[in-house]
Order: structure tokens, then C-alpha cells, then sequence
């Protein structure tokens, strides 16, 4: 956009019906000597990516704000207008703990009810896998989550999700976007609400979602001798601070302490530089209590609850921030060991995960004789292929390596509540048996391979950082390196072209998958790295996965120094 278009889109919003201090905010920008912040606010307008509509909360096109929300309800209102013609429509809304949720939650209710669409909102806030089972459970035909899930405080975000309970995919996102792009001003969105279309989903609720997670428990007889299990939980000032503990609860657990300087939901986040479990510092108060109280499992959740964390006590009796490989692993593996000793492995159930998530999870599934499926990047990529597979198949996990799991499918979304019972379940079930997590997972490496996965993100900032990223794509697609940290490159799959290059015979072959702005590079060593820019952050990731064989359990910290090594080499070429 041209510094002329984009002096022109502010100007339509100063012409719009905006508030007095957006107005007051505009013009500040406008008069400004450097014109840096006004081409950021206003150079684009936000788009679904991965995780919905997501960005720094501020004026502009390219900032969540009151107007934006707006816009996108009034985009998502008419296109649910053309798709349920005739019908009476029902969207499900919450929110979690960000500065300004309600204001954008209740906006997002106000446009809906104004333009004659009912709304089922949760009185309170609740995590992001309720919404996901409220859609479904109340026969919504949409849902919107008001979050910027794991994102710094200054980042909000707009989850839009189908009948189905899972984020809009194709060709529902794009058709949306198109509606939302038809908005050409602020004065075109039906701003007052409909009180008479709201009603209110209340606490009891809570109980019809704990039922269904109770289900999930396959070793009750297990966590009844180890119920007094001492088990550490942080929502880290977020949503998940009532359901998990209430999860725990209902599994059998009763030795549950809450870290109290992050129970109250806060926006501020102000006990954590990032509310992010993945970040090892995010769960550092969690780790101090779990040493007082001498804690068998750490357990934390980011801000909507989607994604959970797990940390245990080593061989050392030191605690070890599992990340989300290992955890997917580890879930899986025992599902399907469970499964298996009941006797409902038929052959018509499934497993997924994302391109970018360890090979593990797949090879232990295909170890089962289960089927795998592997998807795009994004819950709600796996969220397709089990409505694709609705009624045929019978889904039993999937995750992704970003601390996101589902188990069963009553949720269509990663749920981190229902996922730290089932890891707590799972601890307690070893632990009867003599072993930690540290010992499972060394079984599965001896069975299936050792495999270490680590990321590297890059942040980029603004409508610079944004061409840089696109540039470092241009250049690995226009020039696929032949070797990476003097390992000879043997195939390049590029998700975006579709094509998948063998570098060794100088072919190439269609890959039959959705396309997506990744590309990967297998190397001869068993190693893997996928470059992806996110969709929800101004950044550019790389995943790597490294693998080697495990001798004997006593191997298990050899090998993972060895992996790490070869880790940290490919970090550096790519860093």
C-alpha cells in the first residue's frame, strides 16, 4: 500500500463515526514528524491466520480495536446470513482473562444481535476448549473466543469458529474475509444490540463440560491408590484457573495446590514477562511450590486454556519442563497402550498431528497399527480431518508440538484442561508401577527411536519485518540448499508450491496437501526442519527434529546430549 492509500484509510476512519480518543489517537499519528507508526496501524488490514484475527491492541486497520472487532462481526454476520438462509442462527461467544476481552466480547454480541443473530454468552469467562464443546452442545452454527491465546499483554485476538466446533477453515476463513473486506467503512457495521436475542450461559454448564471429561479417564483404579498425588497447577492470570482444578477434581485427585500469585485472572500478566508454559520462566513460581510441597507433576495453562504444560521430577529429582513433543508423545503411547488392553483397537480409529509436530507421534500410531494422519499447521487443521472423518473413523488424540492436545473429540479444539487430567492420569498410573515419565519415555525411544525437537522464532516487526520474512522464504525456494551444517540435503518438500524435491536424483513429485507457506528440508541423517512464517505473530519459526537410536534405558542422557548437539548446530545455521 502506498503511503498515499494508507494516509487515505486513516482518514476514512477520522471520517467514520469513531470515539472521541480514537479520533484524538488518529490524528496524533497523522502529525507526526515520523510516519512509522501510522504505515503500521494502517498499511493492511488484519487477516485470519492460524488462530483467527490477532494483533496488538491500538488504532488502525492493522490493530485490534473496537472498529476492527466490529467489522469482522459485521463480516462474519452476513456471511452467516448467506449460509444459514431462513434459519434461526446461534452464535456462542467468551472471552479470557486480556485487558479489554469484555469490551470486545460484548461488542462482538452487540453486532451480532443487531443484526437479528442469537447469542449464547457465557456469563463469565471460561477457557477456549468450552466455547469450542458449547457450539456443538447448544447446536450453534458459529463461536467467537476473544483471545490472543500465549501472545504477550499487548496482543488481543478474535477466534472464529463453525458449526462443527472447530476455527473456521476453508472455504468458510476466506469466504469471511471476503464479507469482512465488502466493509468498506466503520458506518457500515449495525452497532446496537438486540438485549432480547442474549442469553446467558451460566456455571451449570461447567458440569455438563466436566461429565464429558470425566469420561476420558481409562485408569480410575489407578489414580484411586494415588489420589493424594501432589500436584502443582498455575492458570498462569488466566481462564483455566476454576476448570482444571474442577477436572482434577473429578478424576480423583485430591492433593491439588493452585499457585495463588496467578490464580486472579489478570491482562497484565504481572507474575510472568510472557503467559506463555512453553517459556520456562512462565512457570518458575509453579516449580518454587512444587519444591516446598514436593510435587509429583507441575501442570500450567496459558491464558485461554487451550494450551497446557507439564513438568516432572527426573531421575535427579530435579524438575523437567517436558515440551510438547514429548508430552504428545508420551499421551499417545498410552492411549493407545490403554486402548489396546480393552480391546478397542478395530482398526477404524485414528491419530493426527501437524506437519511441524514430531514424526514420533506417527510412527508410534502406525506401531499400533492405528491409522495417522498428518495435517497442516493449526488445531484447526485437525479439527477438519475428524468432521471429515465423522461417522467412518473413530478419532482418538491428535496434538501439535505447541503444548496443544485433544483427547476424544466432544472438544474440536486443543483443550488443555481436559489434557492436564489426562497427563496427570497418566503419572499416577506409572507411578503406581514404580516408573516416571523420564522411564516411559525412554521405553518409547527404545521401541520407536529417540527424537528431539527444538524451535528457533525470529521476530520481525511491522511492514519491514513482514517483506524480510517473505524474502527469507524467496530465497530458500529460490535456492534450496544442497547441504545444511554440512549434512547433504536429501528432499525439500515445499508445502506452498506443493512440489517435493528429491535432491539426490534431481526429481521432483506433486504433494497432495492443502497448501500452506512451509517449506522443509530433510536431511541424510534422519534430521528435519520445517520453515514457517506464523500466522499469528510477526515471526518466522523453524522446527527441528533430530533423531537417534536408544541402546538401553541407561544410554537415555548420552543420546540426549548427543541430539542436542546436533541441535544446536542447526540452530546456528538457521539463527
Amino acid at each position: 500500500m502506498t503511503d498515499a492509500a494508507i494516509i487515505a484509510k486513516a482518514q476514512s476512519w477520522l471520517d467514520s463515526n469513531i470515539d472521541a480518543e480514537t479520533r484524538s489517537e488518529i490524528q496524533a499519528l497523522m502529525a507526526a514528524e515520523d510516519p512509522a507508526d501510522l504505515i503500521d496501524a494502517f498499511y493492511r488490514d488484519l487477516e485470519f491466520g492460524t488462530g483467527g484475527l490477532r494483533g496488538l491492541m491500538g488504532v488502525g486497520s492493522n490493530r485490534i480495536n473496537v472498529y476492527t472487532v466490529g467489522m469482522a462481526t459485521q463480516g462474519l454476520a452476513n456471511y452467516l446470513l448467506q449460509s444459514f438462509p431462513g434459519q434461526k442462527i446461534q452464535v456462542a461467544i467468551t472471552n479470557d482473562s486480556r485487558i479489554n476481552n469484555t469490551l470486545f466480547a460484548s461488542t462482538t454480541a452487540n453486532v451480532l444481535t443487531a443484526n437479528g443473530i442469537s447469542v449464547k454468552y457465557f456469563r463469565e469467562m471460561r477457557p477456549t476448549p468450552m466455547l469450542s464443546f458449547a457450539i456443538r452442545h447448544y447446536e450453534c452454527q458459529s463461536g467467537v473466543m476473544v483471545t490472543a491465546s500465549h501472545n504477550p499483554k499487548e496482543y488481543n485476538g478474535y477466534k472464529v469458529y463453525w458449526e462443527d466446533g472447530g476455527q473456521v477453515v476453508p472455504p468458510h476463513d476466506k469466504n469471511i474475509i471476503a464479507e469482512v473486506m465488502k466493509i468498506k467503512s466503520i458506518d457500515d457495521v449495525k452497532w446496537d444490540k438486540n438485549e432480547n436475542l442474549i442469553s446467558y450461559i451460566e456455571d451449570d454448564f461447567d458440569l455438563i463440560y466436566l461429565d464429558e471429561v470425566k469420561k476420558l479417564c481409562l485408569s480410575p483404579e489407578s489414580i484411586l491408590t494415588q489420589k493424594d498425588m501432589c500436584v502443582v497447577f498455575s492458570p498462569i492470570h488466566g481462564a483455566s484457573g476454576k476448570m482444571v482444578p474442577a477436572a482434577l477434581k473429578v478424576f480423583g485427585f485430591e492433593n491439588v495446590h493452585v499457585v495463588e500469585e496467578q490464580i486472579e485472572p489478570d491482562g497484565n500478566f504481572p507474575t510472568v514477562v510472557y503467559p506463555n508454559p512453553e517459556e520456562a520462566a512462565a512457570l518458575d513460581m509453579s516449580i518454587s511450590l512444587a519444591k516446598k510441597v514436593s510435587a509429583d507433576l507441575v501442570l500450567a495453562c496459558d491464558p485461554d486454556g487451550d494450551r497446557y504444560a507439564a513438568v516432572i521430577p527426573n531421575e535427579n529429582g530435579e524438575y523437567e519442563l517436558l515440551n510438547g513433543n514429548q508430552t504428545g508423545a508420551i499421551i499417545t503411547y498410552y492411549l493407545l497402550n490403554k486402548w489396546r488392553e480393552m480391546g478397542r483397537l478395530t482398526g477404524e480409529q485414528f491419530v493426527v498431528s501437524t506437519i511441524v509436530t514430531t514424526d514420533l507421534i506417527g510412527v508410534i500410531s502406525r506401531g499400533f497399527g492405528v491409522k495417522y494422519y498428518d495435517t497442516l499447521t493449526g488445531f484447526k487443521n485437525i479439527a477438519a480431518v475428524i468432521r471429515e472423518l465423522e461417522g467412518s473413523m473413530q478419532y482418538i488424540a491428535g496434538g501439535e508440538e505447541s503444548y496443544g492436545f485433544l483427547v476424544g473429540d466432544f472438544v474440536r479444539d486443543k483443550d488443555g484442561v481436559s489434557a492436564c487430567a489426562v497427563v496427570a492420569e497418566i503419572v499416577a498410573y506409572h507411578r503406581s508401577k514404580g516408573k516416571n515419565l523420564i522411564d516411559v519415555l525412554a521405553e518409547i525411544y527404545q521401541q520407536y527411536g529417540f527424537y528431539k525437537e527444538s524451535l528457533i522464532s525470529i521476530t520481525k516487526k511491522g511492514k519491514d519485518g513482514a517483506e524480510q520474512i517473505q524474502q527469507l522464504m524467496h530465497g530458500f525456494r529460490s535456492n534450496r540448499p544442497e547441504a545444511i551444517n554440512g549434512v547433504k540435503v536429501t528432499k525439500v518438500v515445499d508445502v506452498k508450491e506443493s512440489k517435493i524435491y528429491d535432491m539426490l536424483n534431481g526429481t521432483e513429485e506433486t504433494l497432495d496437501m492443502d497448501k500452506s507457506n512451509v517449506i522443509q528440508f530433510y536431511l541424510e541423517d534422519g534430521s528435519k526442519i520445517s520453515a514457517r512464517p506464523s500466522g499469528t505473530e510477526p515471526k518466522i519459526k523453524y522446527y527441528i527434529s533430530v533423531n537417534e537410536k536408544l541402546p538401553n534405558r541407561e544410554a537415555y542422557r548420552a543420546v540426549e546430549a548427543k541430539l542436542d548437539e546436533r541441535i544446536a548446530g542447526l540452530k546456528q545455521f538457521f539463527g
